[in-house]
């Protein structure tokens, strides 16, 4: 008998050693923060996929050196791709220009009674101040500088955006006498175009009526124009380009200049602008640029405003000076704008993203424009030269003038005001057309979304009509937008290339259900982390349906499946979903840390990735490891997300379908909780209390998705497998019109493939919380468990 009892004892804690970790797993010894070791772990992923970008350009380029002409010809589908990513691609108008009265009469276009209009004269030139369209509901303005002998070449001259037109031109101070190369240019026979850029302060950054902000101008705009496929780099380039346009005599009424040779120049945020005009337009001879160009590896330190989605996966300085090869560029190495960040938080004012400008060193100049040259080098450039300056001089202008034929002669004998202007004036109208532009653009997004979608979806009463009603044709015809979703929008990483090497350790041990930390290899310093949560009811052999419980912004695992925390968002409703016998996991997502992950989105845009490409990742190795969980039904895990986690249960389930690939595991239903609703003008309406344009959440924006995929259009590519919405009343997240109205879209969908059954909305009277009534119902419905009979459904923010 004794030998019998210790053969017991010996047993029990051999069963009780082997559940401190997972059959299959090594033990987890990972100590201290592991959201905070996940977040440096992602960030030196996204440091070597940076540094990696520059050797991965060369793919995308396919230049022919047998002429000058055939490399222009070779280069052009890397240009357009260029003016794509900085939203420069809208159809320009003819242009008028027209010169601003000085005094209270209209406006005149140029050329008809122009002579007595000026407002400032010189030895050399008149000063007109002008406007001119763009395109629809976009002029630029600025001062144009018109020679009074024939000009012998036509100049954009762009000075920094904090630098007026009228400092240029030496009509106000603030600029040195020699730094004023627009008043030069003229004064050595060019007509001179010098254009008002959206200046750094922060003056009318929100709308009065809901909230302002500390947001420079520039990423004000910046915001709205991202989510709209478009940017305020763009917006500025087209402005050149419509000058550019009057120069080549494009102009459809008023004196349009004979044709001359056609340069562009500026320096800091101008230079900029210069830069990528000059890449964007081959009528442009020559591109001058003082103080901007070097490196971008580093773009995510830089301001927000310079984020341009997917630059870096073809782009350097290098790649983009290569557009304008084989014209005439010239780099200075000079100082640059001094940008410290944002203007400061007062007065209520915040949210701006952090963001400075740092000169480069000369040896980082000289660097990058020695890659252009070799990348160039069978050109055999004459064209190309860099000029290194550590003083305020423009020293590059006299060889700028060379291609020109011109010679500086530096003459210093001013420029007379007679009519003044309020710059400040200008540069609010200049801002309210830009911000103006950017709501008509969210207005029109339905209709450029149903572009997109036409390939499955015809107009028809009350909405859409699909072309496909059979919901397995369905599966089929989504493939190609769900592609475009992952690659376009999201990004799609190389999949992991690490074994998972699986280990864990006991954190919970409750009477119905055992709680593991898991930690997965991904890439190389980056993992996956989570709870699973595992009922001990489990029979040998039995395989059970699984919910994935998404925590939200700020949040971790432990907020939803900890049983001894207790958060109001959450209501535990992972330990409440594991003790009705489902199998539960948590997973750590890296919205975590504040600036620290949101850094993570910066470093991933100009490679043409999101933090939930990383995320995607991370979610494809835990459905691969749960598959091969004896006590997990593969062709069963679900995902059910809060907050952000919504966000998350809108983007993973749409991409990580089962069949997006044969062998795959994925989704197979998705519950969006507490965020559901008109994704497009939560994020880019200026007029909305509910936006992001007055908060925060600076990464939150995502490249050309109102033109793609708002939320109906996400939850079409998780069609026809089963969705539902989870909304309290009063959750401030959005309104509940936005709700019902975008869910009136999905549900359609559903019900005109014949499966409305699959689609589910549950309206609850409360707030930003987990209520767990419809959705527990919807789970045990879909994913084919009973609901246990001593368990009723019982509201869980009671």
């Amino acid at each position: 008998m004794k030998a019998v009892l210790i053969a017991s004892f010996a047993l029990a804690l051999t069963a009780a050693a082997g559940a401190q970790q997972l059959p299959g797993t090594k033990p987890l010894t990972m100590d201290g923060d592991l959201a905070a070791q996940m977040v440096a772990g992602i960030d030196k992923f996204c440091d070597r996929e940076l540094a990696a970008s520059i050797e991965r350009r060369a793919a995308k380029w396919h230049r022919d050196f047998a002429s000058p002409e055939a490399y222009v010809k070779s280069i052009e589908p890397n240009r357009e791709r260029f003016k794509r990513i900085i939203g420069a691609q809208d159809k320009r108008e003819p242009v008028e220009m027209t010169i601003i009265n000085p005094t209270s009469s209209p406006p005149s276009l140029l050329g008809k009674g122009a002579g007595g209009l000026g407002i400032a004269d010189s030895k050399d030139f008149t000063v007109y101040a002008v406007r001119w369209n763009v395109f629809k509901g976009l002029d630029g303005e600025g001062l144009l500088l018109e020679p009074k002998k024939k000009a012998v070449a036509n100049i954009v001259a762009l000075p920094d955006c904090d630098w007026t037109p009228e400092q240029l031109v030496g009509l106000a101070p603030g600029v040195p006498k020699e730094s004023q190369f627009a008043r030069r240019l003229a004064e050595n026979g060019c007509r001179v175009i010098v254009p008002v850029l959206i200046d750094r302060k922060d003056t009318w950054s929100g709308n009065p009526a809901i909230r302002m902000t500390n947001q420079p101008h520039r990423e004000f705009v910046y915001r709205a124009a991202f989510e709209m496929g478009r940017h305020i780099i763009g917006f500025e380039v087209q402005k050149v380009l419509a000058a550019v346009d009057w120069f080549s005599g494009g102009g459809s009424a008023g004196a349009s200049p004979s044709p001359l040779p056609i340069g562009v120049i500026g320096y800091g945020e101008g230079g900029l602008i210069a830069f990528y005009s000059a890449a964007c337009d081959v009528r442009i001879r020559a591109c001058g640029v003082s103080g901007y160009f070097g490196h971008r590896e580093r773009l995510w330190r830089e301001p927000i405003y310079r984020n341009v989605q997917g630059l870096l996966d073809e782009f350097g300085d290098a790649e983009i000076a290569s557009l304008i090869a084989p014209r005439a560029l010239i780099v200075e190495s000079s100082q640059y704008p001094n940008i410290s960040g944002p203007p400061s938080v007062s007065g209520g004012r915040s949210g701006a993203a952090p963001g400075l400008i740092v000169a480069m060193a000369v040896a980082i100049v000289e660097g990058e424009f020695g890659r252009f040259k070799r990348i160039v080098a069978d050109l055999r450039l004459t064209s190309a030269t860099i000029v290194v300056n550590d003083s305020s001089p423009f020293h590059l202008l006299n060889m700028y003038l060379q291609w020109f034929n011109l010679r500086s002669d530096r003459n210093k004998k001013g420029v007379r005001s007679i009519h003044s202007q309020d710059p400040a004036l200008r540069a609010h109208r200049q801002f309210t057309q830009l911000v103006d532009t950017t709501q008509r653009l969210l207005r029109e997004g339905e209709a450029r979304r149903a572009e997109l979608w036409s390939k499955v979806d015809s107009p028809g009463a009350g909405g859409f009509m699909p072309k496909i009603t059979d919901p397995e044709q369905w599966r089929v015809a989504q493939k190609e937008l769900r592609d475009t979703f992952w690659d376009e929008v999201i990004g799609q990483l190389p999949k992991a290339d690490k074994p998972m090497n699986p280990r864990s350790r006991l954190v919970y041990d409750e009477p119905k259900y055992r709680g593991y930390e898991v930690v997965l290899d991904v890439w190389d310093d980056v993992f996956a982390q989570g709870i699973l949560l595992l009922p001990k009811d489990v029979k040998p052999g039995e395989r059970r349906p699984v919910v994935v419980c998404q925590h939200g912004l700020e949040g971790r695992p432990s907020d939803v499946a900890d049983p001894k925390k207790s958060n109001p968002a959450y209501n535990q409703y992972a330990c409440r979903l594991a003790e009705r016998g489902f199998v539960v996991f948590a997973p750590q997502n890296p919205y975590i840390g504040g600036d620290k992950f949101r850094v993570l989105q910066r470093k991933l845009n100009p490679l043409g990735k999101t933090l939930f490409s990383v995320i995607t990742a991370q979610h494809e190795v835990i459905l691969n490891w749960l598959a091969t969980q004896p006590f997990v039904d593969k062709d069963r895990i679900a995902f059910y997300g809060l907050s952000y986690g919504g966000k998350t249960a809108m983007r993973v389930p749409a991409l990580l379908a089962p069949d997006r690939e044969p062998g795959a595991v994925g989704y197979c239903l998705s519950i969006c909780s507490a965020d559901y609703n008109d994704w497009i003008q939560k994020n880019a309406s200026t007029t909305s209390k509910y936006s992001y344009m007055f908060t925060g959440e600076y990464e939150i924006f995502e490249w050309n998705l109102g033109n793609t995929f708002n939320y109906a259009e996400m939850s079409w590519l998780i069609c026809p497998r089963p969705f539902m919405v989870e909304r309290g009343h009063h959750d401030g997240v959005a309104p509940d019109d936005w709700v019902a109205s975008e869910f009136a879209k999905t549900r359609r969908r559903y019900d005109l493939l014949g499966i409305g059954d699959r689609c589910a909305i549950e309206f609850f009277n409360g707030p930003h919380t987990i209520h767990g009534v419809g959705t527990f119902k919807f789970l045990h419905k879909h994913l084919n468990w009973p609901e246990p009979k001593d368990m009723p459904i019982v509201p869980l923010n009671r």
